[in-house]
């Protein structure tokens, strides 16, 4: 494929008629799907309404987040805080093929303001629990919110905007997020110690409340209006959404309890694990039946090389934050301050990546750019211990950053340029669900890993309560420097010793995985990304002087 790498791209250009994946040219596509749409108040009111809405996740990911340990305190949530964080990332993974079927069903616009009205009740129910059971509750409500956030901002872009643009849209969405993500942890650490820690919470709903308007009042696209809200009702897939969410459910339930009520080997943790496991054999068995005309998540959207190997791009580094604490003995605000490197590093390489993307139209060399950066800072993570030096931490986050941060953003585009344009709301909400699994799978399976070093180096430790920790299975939450400084030397010196060789072995085993990523980048195969828009979910058309309306 040629690109033109020097001229600008032109946001306004009008479409041509272009090659499709199968070669063929779509030069009798109706102008009324097919023309590039003319970007009035009301297109740029929709991006601003998107990046107010993009302020609820950064929310979640910083404010939240980075309050939870206070808040389990206060609340008196106990043995139970593990629900508090996994139940809002079990019902936001489960729900997202659901809410990309009812988006094409019902229209972008109603599930865009169900979603932020969900999230928003959500954030109330949290910040006035009156105990751990009505948190849970509403953290429950929150993930189901969140989810459909995060999968509706990519299908809205996506009807607006050609292929070959989006990035810079996403680009533009993705800085508010980084600011956000950037001011999250100072602001939940003034509202923590000036306030009370309801307003985490609360501080949701004005944000929600100004997207919601916004939503309200701009985001008027079209969708189909011919048939029944009780017709489209029977057109969803039952019985693929219920089979995909019970399996996800048990699942995730498995990976919850496991190392934390009960050991990885039990019948409590095996039985969930293996029935969701089944499950989802059932569900890709089911959704290839011919018989299931309208399946929540086609197979066809896999049928691409490309596609099967951006779905297998994940790892994750919740890692990190363990290193500052319980090796360099940083506290959870220190630590917060040194994991600033990721936002202001990532972000501003994601937006850059994807700018590129939109300009170059090409991805397979960002790809295996960005997973060779992913792989070499997985790698030295694990040479990190408590002698390395500020600069060389440093160093090796930002090479860290850079990579998942240009791999991660970059692979929608990708993956949708082998789909079809009425594919785009499932293979986007599937995308989105196995980002979000792939990020559950990749916490509990370096959990265990960590888990089951500590306990094999424990007996370096002198003391017996140290050791009974460090082997209870559930070591992630003794890393932590209120914990290691519990103890007098040199059994303090022997815990953060334990910890720098589970973490290197962590991180060491995670090198053939990112390995295996940069392996499947190579066989990408380049798909050219579409210049003209076909949808049938674009602005509405308006009036003007009685005249017949034009689309826009």
């Amino acid at each position: 494929m040629q690109a033109n790498l020097t001229a600008p791209v032109d946001l306004n250009q009008q479409a041509q008629p272009s090659k499709a994946a199968d070669g063929h040219t779509d030069a009798h596509v109706p102008s009324s799907l097919s023309e590039s749409p003319r970007r009035d108040y009301r297109f740029w009111a929709i991006i601003v309404a998107l990046c107010t809405v993009s302020l609820l996740s950064a929310a979640e990911n910083t404010v939240v987040v980075t309050s939870l340990p206070t808040i389990v305190e206060r609340l008196g949530v106990g043995q139970n805080y593990v629900w508090i964080s996994n139940v809002f990332f079990l019902t936001s993974a489960a729900v997202q093929p659901l809410c990309g079927q009812l988006s094409n069903l019902f229209g972008r616009r109603h599930m865009a303001l169900s979603i932020v009205a969900i999230y928003i009740l959500g954030s109330g129910i949290c910040g006035g629990a009156r105990n751990p059971a009505m948190l849970i509750a509403g953290r429950a409500v929150q993930g189901i919110g969140s989810g459909g956030i995060n999968m509706i901002i990519d299908v809205i872009v996506s009807d607006l905007v050609p292929l070959r643009q989006r990035g810079n849209f996403v680009a533009i969405i993705l800085a508010v997020y980084g600011i956000g993500t950037t001011l999250g942890p100072f602001i939940g650490g003034v509202i923590i110690e000036n306030t009370s820690w309801r307003w985490v919470f609360y501080i949701n709903l004005p944000v929600g409340g100004v997207a919601f308007i916004l939503l309200f009042l701009f985001l008027r696209v079209k969708w189909d209006r011919s048939t029944t809200a009780y017709e489209k009702l029977r057109r969803l897939d039952y019985i693929g959404n219920g089979i995909l969410i019970a399996s996800t459910v048990s699942i995730l339930i498995a990976l919850t309890w496991a190392d934390v009520f009960y050991p990885w080997g039990s019948w409590h943790i095996l039985v969930p694990l293996l029935v969701g496991a089944g499950g989802l054999v059932l569900f890709v068995g089911y959704e290839g039946l011919p018989s299931v005309t309208e399946p929540v998540m086609p197979l066809r959207i896999f049928s691409n090389r490309t596609a099967v190997i951006v779905y297998a791009n994940y790892w994750s580094f919740f890692f990190v934050p363990i290193y500052f604490q319980a090796v360099r003995l940083a506290s959870p605000a220190e630590s917060g301050v040194d994991l600033l490197v990721f936002s202001l590093v990532g972000i501003p390489a994601a937006a850059i990546s994807l700018v590129v993307l939109s300009k170059w139209g090409r991805y397979k060399v960002i790809h295996v750019v960005g997973s060779a950066l992913f792989a070499l800072g997985i790698g030295l993570f694990s040479i990190m211990d408590q002698n390395t030096s500020t600069a060389a931490w440093v160093w090796i986050n930002i090479v860290a950053a850079l990579g998942t941060s240009i791999l991660n953003n970059t692979q929608l585009p990708a993956f949708q340029a082998s789909i079809k344009e009425a594919d785009q709301a499932a293979a986007t909400a599937s995308w989105t669900f196995i980002r979000s699994f792939g990020n559950i799978w990749g916490v509990a399976i370096s959990a265990a890993i960590f888990n089951s070093f500590t306990a094999t180096y424990a007996p370096m430790v002198d003391d017996a309560r140290a050791r009974a920790s460090l082997t209870s299975g559930n070591s992630y939450s003794s890393a932590t420097k209120a914990f290691i400084e519990s103890f007098e030397e040199p059994v303090r010196q022997q815990i953060r010793t334990v910890f720098t060789k589970a973490l290197q072995k962590v991180f060491l085993i995670g090198v053939p995985f990112a390995g295996f990523i940069f392996l499947l980048t190579l066989f990408e195969k380049e798909i050219k990304l579409r210049t003209e828009l076909k949808t049938e979910f674009g602005l509405e058309e308006r009036k003007t002087n009685g005249r017949t309306p034009r689309n826009m």
